[in-house]
């Protein structure tokens, strides 16, 4: 338990330093999404890249990874969708909010951090695998379907256009296109620039964690309790469990896949899921399911890494 709580209690006294900067007005709002957009802007891709261009691309682009998380987010996103449109009688566009809540982890920004910390140098793959998923798939499947729901925007084919287009300014794909196209290239870095990346790319942990203690403050739960628990427990014990059933039906000879698939699931929703739920008329839910969801993961972190252990998926 000790081992465990070494490996957690960093990870989050630095969210704390985050909500205590701007409990006591250290940083204001705005400095703080100044932090936001070094990490998703030039850390993150920084270290994406970094990843592509050290690593065979054999390694990086892991299909099994790939299928399997991608088959534990889709079934968490299609049974989270069911819940709220047909049991919940929610909106389409809510449907959609409550299914993205539950299945687009914040690999960037707190499944990283901690999964650097648990599995080493392994963990950018895993993350840059991840957020595949989350922005090839589950995110636009989500705002596609809320948009049908709200139906405007001019229909489907201008939300596909809409997508398509973040989906091109995405920081973090555009860094996996440079990537590869390095990589297959065969041209090296010059040594300067390499020096650069990595300076740059080993900042994006603790500062991605930073921000997330500065995002939670303020939220507040406001009378939507049942929907924020469900979305939670959806988020931090369903999801996870849904990544193990899919390395079932798909198994690996790779524990160490398993792993890291499971702490990315583990982490809670992503960080933009209040400004798409404040979009799509689920603000206050969003926003106290990731302040939340954040907080419980404190324990839940906890928890999963001790199961792992004990089942043998970590050595």
């Amino acid at each position: 338990m000790l081992e465990i709580l070494a490996i957690t209690t960093p990870i989050f006294l630095i969210i704390g330093m985050g909500f205590v900067a701007m409990r006591l007005r250290i940083v204001s709002r705005e400095q703080m999404q100044g932090v936001g957009s070094f990490v998703m802007y030039f850390a993150l891709p920084a270290l994406v890249i970094r990843a592509l261009t050290q690593n065979p691309l054999e390694e990086v682009f892991n299909v099994d990874y790939l299928l399997a998380y991608g088959l534990g987010s889709a079934i968490i996103f299609s049974l989270a969708l069911g819940l709220a449109v047909f049991i919940k009688k929610k909106t389409l566009q809510n449907g959609a909010m409550f299914a993205l809540g539950m299945s687009a982890s914040n690999s960037a920004f707190t499944g990283y951090p901690v999964a650097a910390m648990v599995l080493g140098p392994p963990a950018v793959t895993f993350m840059t695998l991840s957020m595949i998923i989350e922005n090839l798939l589950i995110i636009p499947a989500a705002l596609i379907l809320a948009e049908m729901g709200r139906q405007s925007g001019g229909g489907l084919a201008c939300t596909l256009k809409q997508t398509a287009s973040r989906l091109i300014r995405n920081p973090v794909l555009m860094a996996i296109f440079i990537g590869v196209v390095i990589a297959l290239s065969g041209f090296s870095l010059p040594g300067p620039v390499t020096k650069a990346i990595d300076m740059v790319a080993n900042a994006a942990g603790p500062a991605a964690l930073f921000v997330i203690g500065g995002a939670i403050y303020g939220l507040h739960v406001r009378g939507v309790v049942m929907d924020v628990s469900q979305i939670v427990v959806g988020k931090l014990i369903l999801h996870p469990l849904a990544i193990v059933l899919a390395f079932l039906i798909m198994p690996t000879s790779d524990p160490l896949l398993l792993a890291g698939a499971i702490l990315f699931a583990a982490a809670p929703m992503a960080s933009i899921y209040p400004l798409l739920g404040q979009r799509y008329g689920m603000a206050d839910v969003a926003a106290g399911a990731l302040m939340a969801a954040t907080l419980a993961s404190f324990v839940t972190f906890s928890v999963v890494i001790g199961l792992m252990r004990y089942f043998g998926v970590l050595v």
